[in-house]
């Protein structure tokens, strides 16, 4: 054994620098750091000036992501993961990648409070009631002087009817370098997935009931129930209306969940010390095979580090029809290059996935979230129709002039584009026309593509159109229906 807390099953790996690699837990890559190293990561972020959002899940973030396909995307596309429980930590355990230790939102922030205060960083409270947010500001500014900090506690709403321009111009014009958003999940979430980009703030976080802690509305438990992982106990003394029916059916299902991964993507210890790895570059794109094993030695090793593989401009091509077993390490590192490949703009294609590497996908509720193609062949017509689909997200029907179609991801990365093509085609269209809008072509679709289709709507209205939507696949309907808009579409 190492002293490699990531790799110890494995006698002969080591982990990368000082960074374990994350282990997922239904379907959510959690990052394997401690409390201490997440603060430097977060310094790091804040020194970057770039853009970036964590998020510090819990039992009920992972059942409520089970049924958000949104939501799932969301947390798997943060850039910081953090544990925030302790039957996750022993989960994890039994998952053969244990993370080290509770990474709660309670105990991270005031430790970015410190470092604020101390390194003059601006920071930014939203959400939580008037008073609560009043409370914690002043409370902050009392036990730090030199703290630069402010709040806004916007009217309660449903997402889509937020003010978010409103909202938006007072975090922008105190320019902070670190927003807690207090909201709820999975609101607060969704509220940054759709902003945090256009907002340019180095660190943004949903911290939930955090801003209650800073304002002392809500107590902490005792660290020794903090330690022994029943702090949900002291928690529910104290809500115990609002919290019983959601912690028992949380652990229900989150107790046959776990067993289920952990009966399929066990470690396999008997193989552990026979990895076998390949990476090639060909003259289209990057090629990977795991060989056998999609594992925890995957994982650790340096040369298949997602990160240095989204250097490379060209798509990558994961080749898994020799995959005949998959662990949780495994599983979350593939979801990590899913992440890198689509932050730096590149194609992942899985390439003729085995049983073993379908049934892991499955059982993630991953298999909407990636690419997969039976061949080479097919593999390179399908990078080739996403690069089409990316070109040109809004498509005008030639034969229907007022029918649009869109195509591929309608996200926050792409929101103002496809919005200026969809403009431009309603404000042409010829008065009193029926136009639609057909979203068989949509793959997945985010609350800021919810919004473009209530734009829409609300446009086509004011030039005398009727709007209608139509051919929605089933991701996007579960955004739809979650949203409460499936009435927008017909069949």
């Amino acid at each position: 054994m190492t002293g490699s807390f990531g790799c110890m099953i494995y006698p002969n790996l080591r982990r990368q620098g000082s960074i374990r690699p994350p282990i997922a837990m239904l379907g959510v890559p959690f990052d394997n750091v401690t409390l201490g190293e997440a603060v430097q990561m977060v310094e790091g972020m804040v020194v970057s000036g770039r853009p970036h959002y964590l998020v510090t899940p819990n039992v009920d973030f992972l059942i409520q992501a089970r049924r958000d396909v949104e939501l799932r995307r969301i947390l798997m596309d943060a850039d910081l993961v953090l544990c925030d429980g302790m039957p996750l930590v022993w989960a994890s355990r039994m998952l053969g990648n244990p993370l080290p230790e509770r990474v709660a939102g309670a105990d991270l922030v005031p430790m970015l409070i410190r470092m604020a205060a101390e390194k003059n960083y601006r920071m930014f409270l939203l959400g939580g009631t008037v008073n609560s947010t009043a409370q914690a500001v002043a409370r902050l500014q009392a036990e730090y002087p030199n703290l630069q900090v402010a709040g806004y506690s916007p009217p309660f709403g449903q997402l889509l009817a937020m003010d978010h321009d409103g909202i938006k111009s007072r975090i922008q014009e105190f320019q902070p370098h670190l927003l807690f958003v207090s909201f709820g999940c999975p609101k607060q979430e969704k509220w940054l997935a759709m902003h945090h980009q256009s907002l340019g703030v180095p660190v943004c976080a949903g911290v939930g009931g955090t801003i209650d802690f800073l304002a002392g509305q809500l107590k902490r438990a005792p660290v020794w129930m903090q330690r022994i992982g029943t702090e949900w106990l002291f928690r529910l003394a104290q809500e115990p209306r609002r919290l019983f029916r959601r912690y028992v059916e949380d652990f229900a299902v989150f107790g046959r969940a776990m067993l289920a991964q952990w009966w399929q993507l066990r470690p396999r210890w008997e193989e552990a010390t026979k990895p076998s790895r390949s990476l090639g570059q060909m003259e289209r794109w990057t090629s990977i095979n795991p060989g056998e094993r999609l594992d925890l030695a995957t994982a650790c090793d340096a040369e298949l580090s997602p990160d240095r593989l989204a250097r490379d401009e060209r798509p990558c091509v994961v080749a898994l029809s020799g995959v005949r077993s998959v662990d949780s390490a495994g599983a979350a590192w593939l979801m990590r290059l899913n992440r890198a490949c689509r932050a730096t703009e590149r194609q992942l294609i899985l390439l003729a996935p085995s049983r073993a590497a379908i049934r892991a996908l499955r059982l993630l509720r991953l298999e909407h979230f990636f690419a997969v193609a039976p061949d080479v062949a097919s593999a390179w017509a399908l990078i080739e129709a996403r690069s089409r689909e990316r070109a040109a997200a809004v498509e005008a029907d030639f034969e229907t002039p007022a029918v649009l179609l869109w195509q591929g991801e309608i996200t926050a990365a792409n929101a103002e584009n496809v919005w200026r093509l969809t403009e431009a085609q309603i404000t042409e269209a010829p008065a009193f026309c029926q136009m639609v809008i057909d979203l068989s072509r949509v793959r997945f679709i985010d609350s800021s593509g919810l919004s473009l289709m209530g734009r829409a709507r609300n446009l086509a209205r004011s030039h005398g159109l009727q709007m209608d939507f139509t051919g929605a696949q089933p991701p996007v309907r579960t955004v739809l229906r979650l949203a409460g808009m499936n009435n927008l579409v017909w069949e």
